[in-house]
């Protein structure tokens, strides 16, 4: 239940208390996070219903503020250095985020508090920030929020709003250099880059935010999807770690569920640019398939908002150009090196930074197709081929022939596709681990074009086994313990402390 009325700022914390644990500063940090969203709410149904909007000093108080955590080290001599990728200092100092939502990131927030409270003696303090949470994210999805009648520019005159001049990611870039003197950040994203990002998830994928889980598969065809939740159906009756599914069209499913695939394939998932299927576990460790159709611009788009909530990684699961006449249809790809020709992460990632390989994900990718394959040997080899992805922003590159064939020449490259270099670079750039395993659906260089019968006949044989590669890589990951995936080669000198 709402409050009849806006709290009232004196009853918002002015000032900074320590936490002697990791848990007890989440908790504190999901009480004002709740209160701040409760005054927030309240005012504008006040403001709404006709009444008076909040006033500036209600605001300048933190009324509506997201909560902050602040962690000071300042050790007597330098700082020691840990060999660990995350959960260490680069410098002594004030370091400081603020967060939304601290219930959702209450698993990663006490890891991540843990970490650094178990390496040094830390001062680990909460309390209001300045920047308050955007009325349009509490909004949302608000039945008991009459919007008739009130146009969202008359409410941006008296609520904060969704401000994308402080919205950016030059964190993670790498260009939001640090001032002596100043806090320094404890994570890449802070609480309202999360929300945005949040919220866009949603709108994307028809799904819960909450609901995505910590292993992402991405993959370019909705075939896989089909697979996917056939697959899914058949775990929600087995003796396993998953619970339930959720569905792209708001759509939840489990074992209770009478035909759970027939409610999730009458869900309305053609409303959503693209749609998300979240096979669920505790603490979130179950594993997401994203459709996310043709091209690197939705690849991008994407990844830029999962990765707020920060995955052990995300794998590519699609299909490719075979470039050598070696190849057959069906045959794999491992991407160890990609050719950048998507364009759309220049500005971000210049294309001459180099995208390392994940050795832990290329070798799960691996042993993965060979237990669902059941290739050995000098079969393995012959299927599964490990080489350069050249991934294009342009779909129809073959009709620029004589000076493509030259730079796949020159780079090596076996396979060609639109996706699998942006979701990789934009896993190196926002610290996510990241993989590629593709599947050979036709050679544009050798006559065998993808045409209707062709394909289809592709993927009837095909689309299964090459998903089960994708959950058994998952699988693999989860049994191997995936804090060993965070490599540092994901991470630079200067750092937040958080992962």
């Amino acid at each position: 239940m709402l409050p009849a009325s806006p709290v009232r700022p004196e009853a918002v914390a002015d000032t900074f208390e320590p936490a002697t644990t990791a848990a007890e500063a989440v908790d504190r940090l999901s009480a004002l996070y709740a209160r701040s969203v409760a005054s927030l709410r309240a005012a504008l149904k006040t403001y709404l219903d006709g009444g008076l909007p909040p006033g500036g000093a209600d605001r300048a108080c933190g009324l509506f503020a997201y909560p902050e955590l602040r962690i000071t080290y300042r050790p007597d001599g330098p700082v020691p250095p840990l060999s660990r990728a995350f959960g260490k200092f680069s410098e002594s100092g004030v370091y400081t985020q603020t967060i939304t939502h601290p219930e959702l990131f209450r698993d990663y927030l006490t890891t991540q508090i843990g970490l650094l409270q178990g390496e040094y003696d830390v001062l680990v303090e909460t309390g209001i920030s300045t920047q308050e949470i955007p009325f349009s994210y509490v909004l949302d999805g608000a039945e008991d929020l009459d919007m008739d009648g009130a146009a969202p520019a008359e409410l941006v005159r008296h609520f904060p709003y969704a401000d994308l001049s402080r919205i950016d990611d030059a964190l993670p870039n790498g260009e939001r250099p640090s001032i002596p003197g100043t806090p320094r950040p404890l994570s890449l994203f802070d609480g309202a880059r999360t929300d945005y990002s949040l919220q866009r998830i949603k709108h994307y994928t028809g799904t819960p935010f909450e609901d995505v889980q910590d292993f992402i598969l991405f993959t370019n065809y909705h075939r896989y999807v089909d697979a996917f939740v056939a697959w899914a159906a058949e775990q929600l009756k087995g003796d396993n770690e998953y619970e339930s599914l959720s569905a792209a069209g708001f759509v939840h499913v489990d074992a209770n569920t009478d035909d759970p695939l027939g409610v999730v394939e009458s869900a309305p998932w053609r409303r959503f640019q693209m749609p998300a299927y979240h096979l669920k576990a505790p603490g979130r460790r179950g594993i997401t398939l994203v459709n996310i159709g043709v091209g690197p611009s939705n690849a991008k788009n994407i990844t830029d908002h999962l990765a707020v909530l920060r995955p052990e990684c995300w794998l590519m699961i699609g299909h490719c150009g075979g470039l050598r006449h070696s190849q057959r249809l069906g045959d794999y790809v491992l991407a160890h090196a990609y050719l950048r020709y998507d364009a759309v992460l220049d500005r971000d990632l210049p294309v001459e930074i180099p995208i390392p390989p994940i050795a832990e994900i290329q070798i799960a990718l691996q042993d993965a197709v060979k237990r669902v394959s059941g290739d050995k040997g000098e079969a393995l080899k012959r299927r599964l081929r490990t080489g350069t992805v050249v991934t294009h922003a342009d779909r129809n590159w073959e009709l620029r022939y004589l000076q493509e064939a030259r730079r796949i020449n020159q780079s090596r490259s076996i396979a060609v596709d639109m996706e699998s270099a942006t979701i990789a670079a934009n896993g190196f750039r926002l610290r996510v681990p990241y993989g590629t395993l593709l599947c050979v659906s036709d050679k544009p260089l050798h006559g065998e074009l993808k045409l209707p019968g062709a394909a289809n006949r592709f993927y009837n044989k095909s689309v299964s086994e090459h998903l089960l590669a994708g959950i058994e890589t998952v699988h693999i990951l989860k049994e191997a313990g995936s804090e060993a995936l965070h490599s540092r080669k994901l991470r630079s000198f200067d750092e937040p402390p958080f992962r």
